[in-house]
């Protein structure tokens, strides 16, 4: 029973990757094998769904210094799991057990920042948080999902909050592939609207319209390892490959935005191919809005038979943490793209110059005596 059940799930996938892959309908461009350059980033935003939503929330709180905003489907408030995977489950997707409420998640959030272990909490206020939930998602129930609208609110973030969709257990897009009220692979429904724009407008004040022509950017697909703590993407959960979708006009040297986009569990690059990255909806709004979407990858480990995000502890009890592996190693790629602002170059120190000695010393002072070396560097 068991083989029986890995081989049909090996064949879905294989049927999932195929027509999202190579359909006459697929958007994103092939794969480029590269590495992570460094672009002009005016302002970085994290989006997630599910999992990835509660890694999206997790990752504002903790580098708040570096993200401007978050758009959010589906998913809980911070470190609502408490580190416990029976409270992921039943309190925080299910309501069958109690969670903390947002006015204690809140307190923790100021006490973890004042331990340095988050950016400051003052940063998220005003942020602007774009929230979705469908009225069909019964994997992360509503009240859940409110509490994430509460907490941020609370700490003053400008939120806007569209939980009247039909969607199911989702992300939304206008070309998705599954039907509104769909909870199932590969988690993109089309509920006829366009909640990406409407996120993408509120996270960055406005946006060009749609590329509606193919795509002229380039997807990067890089090494993982390169920025993982230890140098094993396994070993945290995560795969070997990550994407990275960059216009030709960031290419060119344009000031541009970078939108962290984060999968949910079972939407990982191994199960369902470029499905998300080709669904999405972000990347013709990236062509035409000067955007660079990085799309990091998770994958199974023991724990983590989904591919989900550690957003409950199966990894490391930092998981929400500055410190937490995984949250480190999407920062490592975020700031290879130039998340964070401009890197100082350190002054080079220069050797002394030829003949010059060293002839007495106090505490305070030194007595130096230089005789000129023909030939030698000066530094006049």
């Amino acid at each position: 029973m068991k083989i029986r059940k890995f081989l049909v799930a090996a064949l879905a996938a294989v049927g999932i990757a195929a027509t999202t892959v190579g359909g006459a309908t697929a958007a994103v461009p092939a794969p480029t094998t590269g590495s992570l350059q460094r672009y002009d980033i005016s302002s970085t935003y994290v989006s997630g769904l599910s999992s990835g939503g509660f890694m999206a929330n997790q990752m504002h709180v903790a580098y708040s210094d570096v993200f401007d905003g978050a758009g959010i489907f589906s998913a809980g408030p911070y470190d609502c799991a408490q580190n416990n995977l029976n409270t992921a489950l039943y309190g925080c997707m299910d309501t069958f057990m109690a969670r903390k409420t947002p006015a204690q998640l809140e307190q923790l959030t100021r006490d973890r920042a004042a331990a340095g272990k988050l950016d400051p909490v003052a940063n998220l206020s005003g942020d602007k948080v774009w929230l979705f939930h469908g009225t069909n998602d019964s994997t992360v129930k509503a009240p859940v999902n409110d509490d994430l609208a509460t907490y941020y609110r609370d700490l003053g973030s400008n939120v806007v909050y569209n939980n009247t969709s039909a969607s199911g257990h989702a992300w939304v897009s206008p070309i998705g592939p599954n039907s509104c009220t769909s909870t199932s692979s590969p988690y993109v429904n089309n509920c006829g609207g366009d909640p990406v724009k409407d996120m993408l407008t509120h996270l960055l004040g406005s946006v060009n319209p749609a590329s509606s022509s193919a795509l002229t950017g380039k997807l990067v697909q890089f090494d993982q390892s390169t920025y993982t703590p230890g140098g094993s993407p396994s070993a945290i959960s995560m795969g070997n490959e990550g994407f990275a979708y960059v216009p030709q006009s960031c290419q060119s040297g344009a000031s541009c935005k970078l939108m962290v986009t984060l999968h949910g569990c079972y939407q990982y690059f191994g199960l369902v191919g470029n499905a998300l990255m080709d669904k999405a909806y972000l990347n013709e709004y990236a062509d035409t809005n000067n955007l660079i979407v990085l799309y990091p990858q998770a994958t199974t480990m023991t724990g983590n038979p989904r591919g989900c995000w550690d957003w409950w502890g199966y990894k490391s009890a930092d998981y929400a943490q500055k410190s937490g592996p995984q949250m480190t190693a999407v920062m490592n790629m975020a700031k290879a793209l130039g998340a964070g602002g401009t890197t100082t170059t350190p002054t080079p120190t220069l050797p002394a110059p030829a003949g010059l000695t060293v002839t007495g010393t106090t505490d305070t002072t030194a007595s130096l005596s230089w005789t000129p070396v023909p030939g030698a560097v000066s530094y006049d």
